[in-house]
């Protein structure tokens, strides 16, 4: 048996007025998922247990089969090790975004202008990291460059239980409100304002503003967490697995649950990633004698956070065309097979943020194909069925076994 999981991160939504009081499910042009929900189980699964911060990390090991009240440390040691830092117990990491701020004399005073600094390409971004580590790297304190705008500090004996606001949360807003509290607190600011002052003269970011590119101004750090342990994936369900990320979050979940991770050529994190690479590195996995892939794809929740409404359909689109398509058409030579498509949670366009409602789910097997009288894939379609998973991190195992649907 053969098995794919095909997540598109927030690509659930709430009914969006700009489209009538639908949702970018309801509205995308998608014949091949909607055809495996016609023929399959479909329902809705609350992946994001009460109380829990809703963010990719605790909704993504819930998928993956791991309770977040009980394996979830956090989220920068998840990308931590898939960018192979290796984490002592001692350890804390935090999550080092390179972010555009507003040129307010005062560091309180200025807006989050963008999370991601016009999307900064990963040699650029090297490029800043290493400059910043130049200037607080201490034995204690040290940045590790990862993919774009997304980094990694460590803080050998750093604190926890801080409060950290996620820059994706407060676009468009005043930091002043947003800015790191609690015990510790204050190294982690006087790191952040310093660093408006070492980058915004920085010739990578003047070459940026050259060319019509907003400039990566600032560090903000969140996300802090100690080094996780997870069971093994293989252990837990007796398959082989894979996991195909452009992120390095879900690459990190793979790499603590013993699954090996695919870097695909041109897989960016947002809509023009190589969607078709990813689905033929799919299929690689699978011939190779894999069991299981799981393929993460990041471009409908970044849509989700910039109110790009169009975008976050044609996102939706393009998983249906060059991701599931080919897919399914190489796994018909196999006597059977599984797969299923879901979001990790929803990234509403109203509100910019993710949140922690139920998300629908579809799954469907080739020898138990049969039809369900649903039409569509989406979010009311799903709700309607009666089908609801309480315990995300339940459906994995329901998906291996298909014993309890």
């Amino acid at each position: 048996m053969k098995y794919i999981v095909i997540l598109g991160d927030g690509m659930a939504d709430y009914p969006v007025p700009e489209l009538n009081g639908k949702t970018p499910l309801q509205c995308a042009n998608k014949p091949n998922i909607d055809n495996l929900a016609r023929n399959g189980i479909v329902g809705m699964v609350r992946t994001v247990p009460e109380g829990i911060p809703p963010g990719s990390d605790t909704a993504n090991l819930s998928v993956m089969g791991y309770d977040p009240r009980v394996y979830y440390t956090g989220r920068s040691p998840l990308e931590a090790e898939s960018m192979g830092v290796t984490m002592k117990d001692s350890d804390v990491s935090y999550r080092c975004n390179l972010v555009t701020l507003s040129d307010e004399q005062k560091y309180s005073d200025k807006t989050m202008i963008d999370y991601s600094s016009d999307e900064i390409s990963s040699d650029e971004a090297k490029e800043i990291i290493n400059e910043i580590n130049k200037y607080f790297e201490n034995g204690e304190i040290k940045f590790y460059p990862g993919i774009s705008y997304r980094h990694c500090m460590v803080w050998n004996k750093g604190k926890m239980g801080l409060k950290l606001t996620p820059p994706h949360d407060i676009l468009g807003k005043k930091v002043g409100a947003y800015l790191p509290e609690g015990d510790g607190s204050s190294v982690l600011l006087d790191m952040m304002v310093k660093s408006y002052e070492i980058l915004k003269n920085n010739p990578v970011n003047l070459s940026r503003i050259k060319r019509g590119l907003r400039p990566a101004n600032s560090i903000w750090l969140w996300g802090e967490g100690k080094k996780p342990s997870l069971p093994e994936f293989f252990s837990k369900y007796k398959v082989k697995g894979s996991v195909i990320s452009a992120v390095d979050l879900i690459k990190g979940i793979g790499l603590c649950a013993g699954m090996k991770c695919i870097d695909v050529e041109g897989a960016t994190g947002n809509i023009h990633t190589n969607f078709k690479g990813k689905a033929q590195a799919a299929l690689d996995e699978l011939a190779s004698g894999r069991d299981f892939v799981y393929v993460h794809i990041e471009a409908p929740d970044e849509c989700g956070h910039r109110h790009q409404v169009n975008e976050k359909i044609r996102s939706i689109e393009l998983i249906d065309q060059l991701v599931v398509k080919p897919i399914l058409e190489e796994m018909e030579k196999y006597d059977d097979y599984k797969i299923m498509v879901l979001p990790d949670h929803p990234t509403p366009l109203q509100l910019r943020t993710h949140t922690s409602d139920p998300v629908p789910f579809v799954i469907y097997q080739k020898s138990r194909s049969k039809p369900s009288g649903l039409e569509s894939y989406d979010e009311i379609s799903a709700e309607k069925t009666g089908t609801y998973i309480s315990e995300g991190h339940e459906l994995m195992g329901k998906f291996i076994s298909m014993t309890d649907f």
